[in-house]
């Protein structure tokens, strides 16, 4: 079993987007994104599935150059190898579940 709060000890970065490992499972690892108003990842693709939620703010999530305005509540999911990038409109806290063959310092890589 795993247990987290994702809106526990949420400290965001003045400086860039903040991104921490909430958990892994067997197939997946859930990631914690925080977003001050205006910070973005620019874009990017995996090779797997992965799905975005998001759990406090707003986010202007781009696919293939169309624009998804995303708020508290909406998720999204996207197969492996789409182009796509994230601007937070308000602070925001984002889930990421990306698969267990992904790793977690491509996703850190995005926003150095």
């Amino acid at each position: 079993m795993n247990y987290t709060n994702i809106l526990k000890d949420l400290n965001y970065n003045e400086e860039k987007v903040a991104i921490s490992v909430l958990f892994e499972t067997e197939t997946t690892k859930e990631i914690r994104i925080l977003f001050k108003k205006g910070q973005f990842m620019k874009k990017h693709q995996t090779k797997f599935p992965i799905t975005v939620e998001i759990v406090k703010g707003a986010i202007d999530f781009g696919v293939n150059e169309e624009m998804h305005h995303l708020i508290k509540g909406d998720l999204i999911s996207l197969e492996g190898g789409i182009l796509h990038d994230l601007t937070a409109i308000k602070k925001s806290v984002v889930r990421l579940t990306l698969s267990k063959l992904d790793t977690v310092d491509r996703v850190k890589d995005i926003v150095k």
